[in-house]
């Protein structure tokens, strides 16, 4: 009975809307954008010390580790929301299995997934677009990142549930912890012991670790949920339904995985053919990239705080708090965006000039790159909040179809066709005209939807 009435009391059902967005989504926010940093800052210095070449390189190893955090992502992301449901029916014992369960499968892939990616790295390379001259420089620095993967493999998915458990502060603080390590020592390996992409590469991995071992003393800690030895025994029904609902999640990063491969090769071909070279555009697409993915990692950290509230809230029935959750979301999500779009277009060399001082034919690709791939990602607030939407309220075939339709059909088949009708600046334009089209297709589900989802109508 005490067990029930404490559930009953959870402050993810009680408290004001508002409020607990600014308590789950700020924390959750400064985590991702850390997590995002990592890559930002071995940009930095690698751009400041090693040249644009090392830039490359690290961006031909991007969809490497994308891949694996798309793993992380499909289990702790999956996990939250069925944790979150569980929790919200009052199903503690269901919740703690899937705990459980989640980190038995994402350490197990964080494993094989290192294994495989060491002993195919030079193909791997070449697959995501490495160049004659950018080759050495991946291959140096993607094998000391493979080494980190099982870090990534319990940090990712138990931050998210550490988060589902009502202790984002504690999410954000090991984040924070493994960022500060990654900035300190690529200072020092990078400047001081003049390692180049290898220093790069030890600092991240060396971050990773801190930050895993911080989620790890959280374990004891966990609130709503139990670890036991009884609830790492693998369920089938479990497994499954946490992969269902992470799906969408691991189709979005999967997606940039892909998005990086097409591009690099894309403007490989077709900068060969212009004045800018193979390599000039896609050092460049590599800064866009990920300055976008700082940018899409506040709009997620956002959308993963708001995630619980939404998917508490509709597990206990309460729809009017799970609409209003998604309508903030959405509103604040567009704002941001509209204000980074301002900044896109109007002090563009200010950001790139944070990755180095390169020749004027480079500087003018970067700017014209960070312009156009960027111009509409005002849109992308909307078609980001659908997706948690739908994961949150247990209907993954839609969140995954809103994700699938923009990050694996539309983004890189734009990238593709426009590149062969307007040459290398083509390829920059692909990723406004599918941020419009995915947009429209996040309205059109919702629209579809909506009744379905919340059958007997409130006001919101």
């Amino acid at each position: 009975m005490n067990e029930s009435k404490a559930i009953t009391q959870n402050p993810l059902g009680t408290e004001p809307i508002g409020r607990l967005i600014l308590k789950f989504a700020v924390p959750a926010t400064i985590s991702l954008v850390v997590n995002a940093l990592y890559n930002i800052v071995d940009q930095i210095f690698i751009g400041n010390y090693v040249g644009y070449l090392g830039n490359a390189a690290t961006n031909v190893i991007y969809p490497l580790t994308v891949v694996m955090l798309a793993i992380a992502s499909l289990w702790g992301d999956g996990c939250a929301a069925f944790t979150s449901l569980q929790l919200g029916k009052g199903d503690r014992e269901t919740a703690s299995t899937g705990v459980c369960n989640m980190l038995v499968m994402s350490i197990g892939m964080g494993l094989a997934v290192m294994g495989l990616s060491l002993v195919l790295l030079e193909p791997l390379c070449n697959l995501f677009g490495a160049t004659e001259n950018t080759l050495s420089y991946a291959m140096e620095y993607g094998f000391i990142i493979a080494l980190g993967f099982p870090f990534v493999a319990i940090l990712v998915p138990l931050t998210s549930s550490i988060r589902a458990d009502g202790s984002p502060n504690y999410a954000m603080v090991g984040l924070l912890i493994g960022g500060v390590t990654n900035l300190v020592l690529d200072a020092l390996f990078v400047t001081v012991f003049g390692w180049g992409v290898k220093g790069a590469a030890v600092a991240t991995i060396i971050g990773e670790l801190f930050n895993a071992l911080c989620v790890l003393l959280y374990i004891p800690r966990f609130k709503n949920v139990s670890i036991g030895k009884k609830y790492f025994r693998l369920q089938t029904p479990v497994i499954k339904r946490i992969a269902g609902l992470g799906v969408s999640s691991f189709i979005l990063q999967l997606s940039f995985a892909l998005i990086v491969t097409v591009s690099n090769n894309v403007l490989a071909i077709f900068g060969a053919k212009s004045k800018y070279g193979a390599d000039i555009p896609v050092a460049t697409m590599g800064i866009t990239m990920k300055v976008n993915q700082i940018v899409v990692n506040v709009v997620q950290g956002i959308i993963t705080g708001t995630q619980p509230i939404m998917g508490y809230n509709y597990g206990a029935g309460q729809y009017n708090r799970t609409k209003s959750a998604f309508k903030i979301a959405v509103i604040s999500s567009t704002i941001f965006l509209a204000l980074a779009t301002f900044i896109f277009q109007v002090f563009p060399m200010s950001i790139v000039s944070l990755f180095g001082s390169e020749s004027e034919l480079y500087n003018e690709f970067a700017v014209m790159c960070l312009r156009a791939f960027l111009m509409c990602c005002a849109l992308n607030g909307l078609q980001g909040c659908t997706s948690i939407f739908f994961q949150s309220v247990g209907r993954p075939v839609q969140a995954s179809i809103n994700t699938f339709s923009k990050q694996i059909i539309l983004a890189p088949l734009c990238i593709v066709v426009m590149a062969n009708i307007m040459g290398v600046e083509g390829a920059l334009w692909a990723g406004a005209v599918s941020d419009g089209m995915a947009f429209f297709i996040s309205v059109f589900l919702l629209k579809r939807n909506w009744k379905k989802i919340f059958p007997s109508e409130q006001a919101a």
